[in-house]
């Protein structure tokens, strides 16, 4: 096999008329960028820009990790199926089709989802058509520019670390133009090895996250929704009508499918230029919530009327309110808390474990990526515990209750969140409200989330050279706060918990991640992004009043922007 890394003469070569042409058009910086690595995969399977080379996703990419896939699992499994899934991004289609078209090539039969689904709904189907793996064709909040192809394995979660490595050392073994085996795809549905999911698959999934309602009368909500022109709005809205919520207001623009994304070029409800128009819609109908999903509708976003505005409230905000109803009920429903489980990733809210503690359940946290947490849900249910599982929360805006998906899922959360909406509602609170009483019950914390890119080839090494000078020389101190612990997670940590019912804690699996613990609580976490070429900090301050706790934060992340350096 030939290397594909950086050699632009084998693509030209290998490429039609035309694609030869784009390639030879390149700037020399393009085509640097294009070619000096090959995909990789990272915590959101292998995501890069669409176009022409070994660093982008094209045809010839996903077909040599498909070959790659194809390879791995006729090795390693007697006569395997894969489900496949696709978002609403530009190329999906086309991709989700190579892949299938090159599984049946390697005898793989393959069940696709007919139309655009969530990526929760892949995680689903996987286990429920009994699949050795699973792909979706998807970035989920990048913007229009990318695409990328997320593997799952038979338990439904994304694959982990092991099973990564295998599968990409199988990848590497691939020539993109030599080695990959395809059928036409027309074939491979006359010939049965490429099938359409019935549409029952889909119809189970809405109705399982529905059936994660805890009982909160939501008739009189009026909510604001946006897919932000994704695949959501289908999904989402036959949820909500199961759990009675029905007056949702749908922002009509981004209700259209489109992978170009033109009322919001960077997709994700964590921003706010990308909820403009719900939160126009949202003032304009005074509505009790707006909520947003991502383009592949894993993630969700939230904002909410207070004082005359409409604010937005955080990943951990929303994660910690949701963490506190469904304890809170599952309490006064005369459940023993002391068997529930809760799971966290090591970079989300610390005030987790606060109310982990105030309500006498486990929490663990895991590495970033919800495929760990899909993976605690896996070990409880090998364990006979699966109903122990109570829910599963990550800072970046991801939610699971439930055991029928293994990923976060924005169908369930927007479930639970309009629950939680009318929960507190029926108290005369709006959800800013209420996490104000949290912070004043549990302690004030101020967050941030910093992050620095760092673009092609140089950059790279220049994230290299930021954490290993991290690890030479870690600062003694952050804004005058003594750091009383630093762990590195690339030597192995062990899975800090709260309440560990296992006297032998868990091994986390080795990653390239950074945490400054200070005194008093407040911490630095450091870790190259898995999905975009950038340095991510988050940084957790904790003091008596809300003002100490920003002004500390401020003082902290400062500080840690000065470690980061790039451009923002």
């Amino acid at each position: 096999m030939k290397s594909t890394i950086c050699n632009f003469d084998d693509w030209a070569s290998s490429v039609s008329a035309g694609e030869r042409d784009a390639i030879e058009a390149m700037s020399a910086s393009e085509r640097k960028d294009a070619f000096y690595r090959d995909l990789a995969f990272g915590t959101g399977g292998l995501r890069g820009k669409l176009g022409l080379g070994s660093n982008r996703i094209n045809s010839y990419t996903v077909g040599k990790a498909t070959q790659g896939l194809a390879d791995w699992l006729n090795a390693n499994l007697e006569g395997p199926t894969v489900a496949l899934c696709r978002d609403t991004r530009h190329g999906s289609e086309e991709f989700v089709r190579r892949a299938a078209s090159v599984l049946a090539a390697n005898g793989i039969k393959t069940y696709m989802y007919e139309r655009v689904e969530p990526t929760p709904a892949l995680s689903f189907a996987v286990r429920e058509l009994g699949c050795s793996a699973g792909v979706n064709i998807t970035a989920s909040h990048n913007p229009a520019a990318y695409n990328g192809y997320k593997v799952y394995g038979a338990d439904g979660c994304q694959i982990t670390v092991a099973t990564a490595e295998a599968i990409q050392a199988a990848i590497d073994a691939v020539d993109p133009f030599e080695d990959v085996r395809a059928m036409p795809y027309d074939e491979a549905v006359a010939s049965g090895l490429a099938l359409t999911i019935d549409e029952a698959v889909i119809e189970k999934f809405v109705d399982l996250a529905a059936t994660q309602a805890t009982g909160v009368d939501c008739s009189g909500l009026c909510v604001v929704y946006t897919p932000l022109h994704g695949v959501g709005l289908e999904c989402v809205s036959g949820a909500l009508a199961k759990i009675g919520v029905t007056d949702i207001r749908v922002v009509e623009e981004q209700a259209v499918q489109d992978g170009a994304f033109p009322t919001c070029p960077y997709p994700n409800p964590e921003v706010r230029e990308a909820l403009e128009l719900g939160l126009e819609l949202c003032e304009e109908t005074k509505a009790d919530l707006l909520f947003a999903t991502d383009p592949d509708c894993d993630r969700l976003g939230i904002a909410v009327p207070h004082g005359g505005e409409c604010v937005l409230l955080s990943g951990n905000e929303v994660g910690l309110l949701l963490l506190d109803m469904l304890a809170e009920r599952a309490a006064g429903s005369g459940e023993d808390l002391s068997r529930r489980v809760a799971v966290a990733t090591v970079v989300s809210a610390p005030m987790a474990d606060d109310l982990a503690r105030a309500y006498g359940l486990e929490l663990r946290r895991t590495l970033t990526g919800f495929k760990f947490v899909g993976e605690q849900i896996g070990l409880l249910e090998s364990q006979g515990r699966e109903a122990d599982f109570l829910f599963g929360f990550e800072e970046s805006y991801g939610y699971l209750a439930g055991t029928y998906a293994r990923d976060k899922d924005a169908v369930v959360s927007s479930v639970l969140v309009c629950e939680l909406a009318a929960h507190w509602k029926a108290r005369g609170l709006d959800l800013y409200e209420a996490m104000q009483r949290l912070y004043a019950e549990h302690g004030f914390w101020a967050s941030a989330l910093l992050s620095k890119t760092y673009e092609g080839p140089e950059g790279a090494a220049d994230m290299a050279a930021i954490m290993a000078g991290l690890r030479a020389n870690p600062p003694a101190e952050l804004a005058g706060v003594p750091v009383d612990q630093f762990v590195d997670y690339a030597v192995g940590a062990e899975m800090p918990a709260v309440n560990p019912s296992d006297p032998k804690p868990q091994q986390l699996p080795r990653a390239d991640v950074l945490e400054l613990l200070l005194a008093g609580g407040s911490r630095a976490i450091v870790r190259p992004s898995g999905t975009e070429p950038k340095v991510k900090a988050y940084v957790y301050a904790t003091e008596a009043t809300v003002e100490g706790a920003d002004s500390l934060l401020a003082s902290i992340s400062a500080e840690v922007e000065s470690i980061l350096g790039g451009t923002k």
